[in-house]
């Protein structure tokens, strides 16, 4: 490795330590010539299918286009983003876990709806609202039923969806 400062062509590792859950090696160096210390990183380079777009275009997977899209859902929400970083990354060793050499987006597009379901309901129906083309107040209305009847046990652990519903006396919602 060259000294980034005084580009001595070899440096030598001082520490190492695993980063990102095991995921990253940080490298301590040092550079005999100049005596500069720095950081180096090293992952593991695993070529990610290729994503077969709905119009049969083929494009290289985009991490980035991902957290994008992940963090326009989340936008206002009271969400870690170490929570958002942890849904990226399950989507990516999913991608990974595939073994073929194109994965169509719909299939990219439920693992993201299935990790936001988990993790807040409201981002949940704004990705799906965008990714399934809700065309109406009525495919709204549907989704946030069906996310309800299959999500019982998370209620308490997020914010309500559409505020609280309170039955009065007579046995009526309001």
């Amino acid at each position: 490795m060259h000294c980034p400062f005084c580009q001595h062509d070899d440096t030598r590792v001082i520490d190492s330590r695993e980063a990102d859950d095991g995921a990253t090696i940080r490298r301590r160096r040092e550079c005999p010539q100049c005596g500069e210390r720095f950081n180096t990183f090293e992952t593991i380079e695993i070529k990610l299918p290729a994503v077969v777009k709905s119009d049969g275009r083929r494009e290289a997977f985009d991490e980035r286009k991902l957290r994008v899209g992940v963090e326009r859902a989340l936008h206002h929400r009271p969400v870690a983003s170490d929570a958002l970083d942890n849904v990226v990354r399950e989507v990516v060793r999913q991608l990974r876990s595939v073994n073929e050499r194109e994965v169509v987006s719909r299939l990219i597009g439920e693992w993201v709806m299935n990790e936001l379901k988990r993790l807040d309901q409201v981002a949940y129906v704004r990705f799906a609202s965008v990714y399934r083309r809700f065309e109406d107040v009525q495919a709204f209305r549907e989704e946030i039923e069906r996310l309800e009847r299959d999500l019982p046990a998370l209620e308490g652990l997020q914010l309500p969806l559409l505020g609280e519903v309170v039955t009065t006396a007579h046995g009526k919602k309001r």
